[in-house]
């Protein structure tokens, strides 16, 4: 996978939990995700009609219907419980390491769910993955006394629908162009924001020139930098190449929410975010060892794509053991 590109795509992921502190200052988090994804998606649309027509060939309304799905809790879930828990006061490297667990639960359930074998060194990934979560949200409640306890289960909400799309669209039979994919799932996501926000009374926009940078910030960097790069970097390089970038987004949004808000960054919160590092160490040694490459699927959310997923448009074969390799257990 490309250096260049992985950087950068791990930026961009980051800058979406900056760009809600940045936005949580001027207005709601409906509103905020009202306006980040309607201009967007109009200009989305244009392209769509003149430039990326062909991209669209082909598909069936079956495949659109499961990408607005995807959409749906890849972005509108996900996001609006991410810049929620930020609204109430949970700090954005707090959010970006439940998010970074991401990975290691979709591993664990890889196993109960798609009856696929689950290998102790990701059981233990998953227990170090939650030992660091548990140290960083201990830490920035007690530094953060204003903040409700149960404000830190928000993010895990969104973690658990980001789950829940990388499983569907690790099993689409179907191969869909990038362009075409961020198209729907921020249609989809426009009309979730745009009907929250009618029916909250928010959306109307703030007269705040830092809303407007907030919504700048968040479209270009966020949306076209970081949810683009997801997908792209998921079908060139597999799920597993996406698994082990994930878990350097709480690190940086860590390091950039202290310099740039102030933001508690402490022994505890170091520590936390080690033991969230080691344990992707851990599972990525263990796929490494056995001889995982970019067309096995290694690591702990892999969820069976394989070659014959959505990179070849071919269906998948059915979970569970396949001939000469055990099975294994992954856009944040």
């Amino acid at each position: 996978m490309n250096v260049l590109l992985s950087a950068a795509f791990v930026l961009c992921w980051s800058s979406g939990f900056i760009g809600a502190k940045l936005g949580a200052g001027s207005a709601s988090a409906v509103t905020v995700l009202m306006w980040r994804f309607l201009p967007l998606t109009v200009v989305l649309i244009a392209v769509a009609v003149t430039v990326t027509r062909a991209s669209w060939r082909g598909l069936s309304a079956r495949d659109v219907g499961r990408q607005a799905v995807i959409g749906a809790l890849s972005q509108s879930g996900y996001l609006l419980t991410v810049y929620y828990a930020i609204q109430l006061g949970v700090s954005t490297g707090t959010t970006a390491l439940i998010d970074g667990v991401q990975p290691l639960v979709a591993g664990a359930l890889a196993g109960p769910l798609l009856h696929q074998f689950v290998s102790r060194r990701q059981w233990l990934g998953l227990g170090l993955g939650a030992a660091g979560v548990a140290v960083v949200t201990l830490a920035d409640a007690s530094a953060g006394p204003g903040v409700a306890r149960w404000a830190y289960a928000v993010p895990f909400v969104g973690m658990l629908a980001l789950v829940a799309a990388t499983f569907l669209e690790g099993r689409s039979p179907a191969r869909v162009a990038p362009s075409v994919s961020l198209t729907v799932h921020c249609a989809t996501s426009t009309v979730v924001f745009t009907a929250l926000a009618v029916g909250t009374g928010a959306a109307r926009p703030p007269a705040e020139a830092s809303f407007w940078v907030a919504i700048g910030w968040l479209v270009a960097l966020s949306t076209f930098g970081g949810y683009g790069l997801y997908w792209l970097i998921l079908r060139r390089s597999g799920v597993t190449a996406v698994n082990t970038l994930m878990f350097l987004m709480a690190p940086v949004t860590a390091v950039w929410g202290a310099l740039m808000f102030d933001e508690p960054f402490g022994p505890r919160t170091a520590l936390g975010l080690a033991l969230g590092l080691a344990a992707v160490v851990i599972v990525r040694r263990g796929d490494r060892s056995s001889g995982g490459g970019r067309d096995r699927p290694c690591g702990p959310v892999s969820v069976g794509r394989g070659r014959s997923g959505p990179a070849t448009g071919r269906r998948p074969p059915p979970a569970g053991p396949r001939r000469g390799r055990p099975p294994a257990g992954r856009p944040s």
